[in-house]
């Protein structure tokens, strides 16, 4: 049995319309896409992105990289409790070695995930050929198969196109909040003729397009689907976030019985909301919004 059949995921995620007036004042229909349901332990994209990488490496270690509070560190170590295979992750900031573990970290922790904290000039080189042998000789993991941060690799995108592939046909513009592009570069791919994808950046620096057209090279061999991203909407930042987007995304959860997560998915909805105020979609529009965590 292949990874994906034990972990028994939950695919095609639902797909549900939610009435808001928001939205439907406009003429705009509103569809949540609950990638959010698909495994307990591996949400979402992290499912998606996840699943190719482990069968690649085929039984071998994982490491991979996050900050503090990765749902990507969390999801790579709950798969190894799961599969039985080892984990490590390398957690940006050496200070954290002498503190006590935050929730997210002590959950790796549980899981059997190995920690390895290192200085963030390091952090920053991590992909250098001559730092990332480093990093692995220290964590003892030289012939660990290497997952990016975020997951967001060739086959990872490949995983995710499957996203875009479930929803032919069932949405005009299909939105996800970006981290790493990864997602974003499946998901386009896979849609079908007259579908576009729309990208909101959860982090700053402008370098997201690139980042996604270089995934879906590395992917498909070519820039793949109709797709574009909106920067506005980070909020300062990944991992930033402000009063006013937790009284939105509070707001929504009580309209409409949906757990929003603070730092993807409540940055993505705040912003289809300010982009249907702005007429950004035509009446008769009907937008998906991927629910990834």
């Amino acid at each position: 049995m292949t990874s994906a059949g034990i972990l028994d995921p939950r695919l095609p995620s639902p797909l549900q319309e939610v009435a808001d007036d928001r939205f439907g004042r406009h003429g705009v229909r509103l569809l949540l896409k609950r990638d959010d349901l698909i495994h307990p332990d591996l949400i979402g994209n992290k499912w998606r992105k996840l699943v190719p990488n482990i069968e690649a490496a085929a039984g071998r270690p994982l490491l991979t990289f996050g900050g503090a509070y990765s749902n990507h560190l969390r999801a790579t170590a709950a798969a190894g409790r799961l599969l039985g295979f080892p984990t490590v992750g390398v957690v940006r900031g050496e200070e954290l070695a002498g503190r006590p573990l935050n929730p997210s970290l002590a959950r790796c922790a549980a899981d059997g995930m190995r920690l390895r904290f290192v200085d963030r000039s390091t952090y920053r080189r991590k992909t250098e050929p001559e730092v990332l042998a480093g990093l692995l000789r220290a964590a003892q993991a030289e012939h660990a198969y290497v997952v990016p941060e975020g997951g967001s690799n060739a086959a990872a995108v490949r995983g995710c196109r499957a996203l875009g592939v479930e929803l032919r046909g069932r949405a005009d513009v299909v939105a996800v909040a970006c981290g790493t592009g990864g997602t974003l570069a499946g998901l386009a791919a896979g849609l079908g003729a007259g579908q576009r994808a729309l990208g909101v950046p959860v982090l700053r620096g402008g370098f997201l397009a690139a980042e996604t057209e270089r995934l879906q090279v590395a992917a498909f061999g070519a820039r793949s689907g109709d797709w574009s991203l909106d920067e506005r909407f980070h909020f300062g930042g990944y991992g930033r976030t402000t009063p006013a987007l937790h009284a939105f995304a509070a707001d929504f959860e009580d309209r409409h019985g949906v757990r929003v997560e603070r730092l993807y998915v409540a940055k993505l909805l705040f912003g289809l909301v300010e982009l249907a105020a702005e007429g950004a979609f035509g009446r008769g529009t009907r937008v998906a919004a991927v629910v990834t965590a």
